[in-house]
């Protein structure tokens, strides 16, 4: 089976010809091409490419170039704005773009969102028509996620990054899975399954982080690993990992068996957004 990446970011230089709208702690520049070498170095056959939010808001512009570049290596996901009137259209011309996957919504505490926005509702109406999963970012604010999903009945959700709210730099919180409670509540609606992304930068100790293990078999036993979506959340996790360490210890540990980790390293993500690289 296939190893998939559930979360990359990739993104040209800030320049006037493509300035972002913010300036996060990233590499200055992480391209399709080097993004590719990343992953052919450790053997990830693929990858779901989330248009970065930070640089890019609702502009996938980029991740469409790198996509025709790379058409066999990245699944395609664009964050859609709640304030557009117009956000249905969007999408489906989005459906319509060759290598898309899946939309995405930003529901943090900083986004400041009503669950019932209406905004909301559009999207998540237009989602099932298209039939695209919607990835919701909803870590700090996962009550709220919550609520949209039980909203939602009929709409694919993917929940990025465990839902637990993961720092940009070390150390790690010091009680970096306090909101576990509330996602192992999560894993009882059908109609959601969990990134099991950036979960390195939660760990206390270092590489190959030996402390996420349990809580994750937590996880694993709630969600199932047929609901649980491995990836590394490169380039938003590299002050804290970089990209081999993000892959090596799901790839090594002996806390997984074979037909465990194929599932959550690959079949997990093929199955949620219907995708898998070509050629693998």
């Amino acid at each position: 089976m296939p190893i998939i990446d559930s979360q990359v970011h990739v993104y040209a230089a800030n320049t006037p010809e493509r300035p972002w709208h913010s300036v996060p702690n990233w590499p200055d520049h992480v391209t399709g091409k080097e993004m590719v070498a990343a992953m052919d170095a450790v053997g990830v056959d693929g990858a779901i490419f989330i248009s970065a939010f930070s640089m890019y808001q609702y502009d996938a512009s980029y991740a469409v170039q790198v996509q025709q570049a790379y058409p066999r290596k990245f699944g395609l996901v664009k964050p859609v704005d709640p304030d557009d009137p117009a956000v249905g259209e969007v999408i489906a011309e989005w459906k319509r773009t060759p290598g898309t996957v899946g939309i995405r919504i930003m529901m943090t505490p900083e986004a400041g969102r009503d669950p019932e926005d209406s905004g909301l509702d559009r999207i998540l109406r237009e989602a099932v028509v298209h039939d695209f999963p919607v990835n919701m970012l909803c870590w700090g604010n996962i009550d709220a996620g919550m609520a949209i999903v039980d909203r939602h009945p009929e709409t694919r959700f993917i929940i990025d990054h465990l839902g637990i709210l993961q720092p940009r730099t070390p150390p790690a919180p010091p009680e970096p899975w306090a909101d576990l409670p509330k996602v192992l509540e999560l894993a009882k609606r059908e109609n959601a399954v969990i990134k099991v992304s950036g979960a390195c930068t939660l760990s206390k100790e270092p590489y190959p982080f030996p402390d996420i293990w349990d809580p994750l078999a937590r996880v694993f036993e709630a969600w199932g690993f047929d609901r649980c979506l491995w990836g590394t959340d490169w380039t938003r996790a590299f002050a804290v990992v970089n990209y081999e360490q993000a892959v090596e210890p799901f790839r090594l540990t002996d806390r997984l068996s074979d037909s465990e980790r194929a599932m959550l390293m690959g079949g997990a993500t093929a199955k949620a957004y219907r995708w898998a690289p070509e050629g693998s």
